[in-house]
C-alpha cells in the first residue's frame, strides 16, 4: 500500500509541475477574466459533470463565502447545485442542454460562464459555453490535455497536462483555489 500512496502523490506532483512549467499565462488570464467579471458588478456561472460538478460547486461555494479572508461575498452560481432543474431539463429535454437551458435563464452579458470537463468534450458542457458565447458572456473552461470541443469553445483554457482524470481533478480544484486566493486579495 505505502508504494502505491508513494506512486500516486508523485503522479499528482509531476501533473502539477507540468502545468507550472506549461499554463501559468491561462491561469492568469483566467483569474483575471473573473476579477474583472466580479468587480464590474456581474457573476460567475459554473458547470461540470461527476467530480467537475462537485468542483463548480467548490469554486462557487468559496467566492460566495469566503476563500481564507473576511471579505463582501461575489457572486457565483453553481449550474450543477439545483437537482429539480438538473432533471427536468434532462428529462423534459436531453441532459445535453442542462447547462446551456441555465446559461440562457441566468447569464447576462458581462457574466462569465466556466466550464469544467477533464475530457474537455463533454457534450453538454460545450453547448452550456457555446450558448454562453452566443449570449455575450466571457467563457473559460478548465480541462484535460486532449483538445476537445470545449477547446474550440471558450476564450479562456486551462489545460491540465494529463489523461488521468484524478490528476486533472486533482488540478482543477488547486487551480480554482488558486483564483480564488488572487480574487479574494483583490478585493
Amino acid at each position: 500500500m505505502k508504494k502505491k500512496i508513494v506512486k500516486l502523490l508523485k503522479e499528482s506532483i509531476e501533473v502539477k509541475n507540468k502545468l507550472l512549467e506549461s499554463q501559468i499565462g491561462e491561469i492568469e488570464k483566467l483569474a483575471s477574466a473573473m476579477l474583472k467579471t466580479l468587480k464590474s458588478g456581474s457573476k460567475i456561472l459554473l458547470f461540470g459533470n461527476g467530480g467537475s460538478a462537485a468542483d463548480s460547486m467548490h469554486i462557487a461555494a468559496e467566492l460566495v463565502g469566503r476563500f481564507k479572508k473576511e471579505r463582501k461575498a461575489l457572486p457565483a452560481i453553481a449550474l450543477t447545485a439545483n437537482i429539480s432543474t438538473l432533471t427536468a431539463l434532462g428529462n423534459d429535454y436531453n441532459f445535453e442542454y442542462i447547462f446551456e437551458r441555465q446559461v440562457e435563464a441566468f447569464g447576462n452579458k458581462g457574466d462569465m460562464a466556466i466550464g469544467i470537463s477533464t475530457s474537455g468534450d463533454s457534450r453538454n458542457v460545450v453547448a452550456g459555453i457555446l450558448k454562453a458565447s452566443k449570449m455575450g458572456l466571457k467563457t473559460a473552461a478548465l480541462t484535460g490535455e486532449k483538445k476537445g470541443g470545449l477547446f474550440k469553445a471558450a476564450d479562456i483554457i486551462v489545460r491540465v497536462p494529463s489523461i488521468n482524470t484524478p490528476r486533472i481533478q486533482e488540478a482543477h480544484i488547486a487551480i480554482g483555489h488558486i483564483v480564488c486566493e488572487l480574487i479574494e486579495d483583490a478585493f
